[in-house]
């Protein structure tokens, strides 16, 4: 056996070191240079002069590209690893592109819109506007996530219940096509364009800048933990705070809850507040605190509390742990004295867990673990939950409610939602995010358990009661299957009219997974 062997074979065998020993220190580190490195960029090259000067540079190696007669299609010259995405596209088939946008251009606090180049971070924006007592309308909790890659993918937070998917969020789009030239796409000027760009994951164009919607806060959120016991109890408190039901009523600022097994749950709504004498203060992001969904468990023991936690600090109270995908890697994180001694170094870079990941180490993790997030009909909430305990038995699950809108025919890739489950006197419906992480309970209990069926079926369920994937997270569907859970008509309309066809690969070839589900399948027949 080879030394590369060898190698390979040690960081499959030994994963838990690899990441406490490896992609801890190296994530830290490589945090601090690229800070460092995007704050000197920002400082001295942060201007829309060059931000126009950059875009340019993008059009012209598109413009060559076309010249040259090349086969290959386009792509960023992102490496795979510095992507949140749990797949590895097969880059090295495409021609690459650069696009190194860092810049955050211009707020807008007349209008309450900011714009922004795509490779902004989540934990950069929410650093440059909470002092100034904004933020986005929709925030991830990864810091990593970067605002262009959740403009073409998606993305909800715990505000959505109020304002809807990322999208809804979305002002403008700066976007180089497959010919080279720049259009702007909002709801008037290129308007097609504008619906089909969401969901689309770079297939469509190079996306360069963005106009996103932000909103007044105060400095902390008034957090309240409600633990409910009973299934149809805590899925009726969701639906009810979520404006689901009695939507007339005054909802809370943030909703969402924990579900830690069929019946119990951990309920939460968070109000804006500029503090509170008489409530303790939560700094839950501190490396010595214990991961967000462990304090949060303690509301099924200690009963219902309030607290303030600083606004930034709860927006990215996930972070840390990732929610609770951490776990699996790390068994012992949330030991107080791992958080201690090591918790400084949390979160690890998802970018270092991909760059340390060998075939062996994707096949396991794929064969072996369960990451999906997955949008449901929240009326559909006790079967969503039901079905993801018989496919997966795994818990926690996260709940985010979130409203999806009906914008008519050919609005884009989410389908129009199911007319019963839209809100009396509204254009929209309550769904939810189902977030399901984690080693399923067959896995751990060494049962029988095949994981492409098991995704396969949970996907069937999701097309059957109007529900959507979130498509950063790997698929099992056919292409057939696939254009019956989104809506295709308008994307490919969009893809001859805007010069992506023989430019950008087809939105199924860039989100399905590179290797072979369906030949994976047949080692569990």
């Amino acid at each position: 056996m080879s030394w590369k062997s060898t190698l390979i074979r040690l960081l499959e065998d030994n994963r838990g070191l690899v990441v406490l020993f490896f992609c801890l220190p190296a994530s830290y580190i490589f945090n601090l240079i690229l800070h460092t490195k995007n704050w000197l960029y920002r400082k001295f090259y942060g201007s829309s002069l060059n931000h126009d000067r950059q875009v340019i540079k993008i059009q012209n190696q598109i413009k060559s590209w076309k010249k040259s007669n090349s086969t290959k299609l386009l792509c960023n010259d992102r490496p795979n690893w510095l992507s949140l995405s749990t797949k590895f596209f097969q880059k090295q088939k495409c021609h690459k592109v650069s696009v190194n946008l860092v810049n955050i251009l211009e707020l807008d606090k007349k209008n309450l819109t900011i714009r922004v180049e795509p490779m902004v971070t989540v934990g950069e924006i929410t650093e440059y506007l909470i002092p100034m007592g904004y933020t986005l309308a929709v925030t991830l909790e990864i810091s990593d996530a970067t605002l262009g890659g959740l403009a073409m993918g998606t993305g909800m937070t715990t505000y959505s219940h109020k304002v809807g998917l990322y999208q809804e969020t979305i002002i403008s789009y700066e976007v180089v096509l497959g010919d080279g030239s720049l259009v702007t796409a909002t709801k008037v000027v290129n308007s097609d364009l504008y619906k089909a760009l969401p969901w689309s994951h770079g297939s469509l164009g190079f996306l360069v800048g963005l106009t996103l919607k932000i909103i007044k806060v105060k400095p902390y959120v008034k957090l309240t933990y409600i633990p409910i016991k009973g299934q149809k109890e805590y899925c009726d408190k969701i639906r009810y705070l979520s404006g689901a039901i009695n939507c007339k009523d005054k909802v809370p600022d943030y909703v969402e809850a924990t579900i830690y097994n069929r019946n119990e749950a951990v309920v939460m709504t968070g109000e804006f507040s500029n503090g509170d004498s008489n409530l303790p203060i939560n700094h839950v992001t501190k490396w010595y605190k214990p991961w967000f969904y462990k304090h949060t468990e303690s509301a099924l023991k200690k009963g219902k509390f309030t607290e303030l936690i600083p606004l930034r600090e709860y927006l990215l109270r996930h972070n840390r742990a990732i929610f609770w995908v951490v776990e699996s890697m790390i068994p012992f994180g949330n030991n107080p004295l791992f958080r201690l001694f090591f918790g400084w170094l949390l979160p690890p870079k998802p970018a270092f867990l991909k760059f340390t990941t060998t075939p062996g180490i994707r096949t396991f993790t794929f064969t072996n673990q369960v990451f999906q997030d997955i949008v449901l009909p929240i009326n559909e909430l006790e079967n969503q939950i039901a079905t993801s305990e018989k496919l997966f038995n795994t818990y926690p699950l996260l709940v985010y409610p979130c409203r999806v809108y009906d914008h008519g025919p050919e609005s884009g890739q989410i389908k129009r939602p199911p007319s019963k489950y839209l809100i009396p006197g509204t254009n929209y419906t309550m769904y939810n995010d189902l977030g399901i992480y984690g080693v399923p309970g067959h896995v751990k209990n060494k049962v029988k358990y095949n994981p492409v069926a098991a995704m396969r079926d949970m996907e069937a369920f999701t097309r059957d009661v109007g529900g959507f994937s979130f498509l950063y997270a790997d698929i099992f569907m056919t292409r057939e299957e696939f254009g019956t859970m989104f809506d295709l008509e308008l994307y490919e309309k969009v893809r001859k009219r805007y010069f992506a066809e023989g430019a950008f690969p087809h939105l199924y070839e860039k989100v399905k997974p590179e290797i072979d589900v369906f030949e994976i399948a047949k080692r569990y027949e």
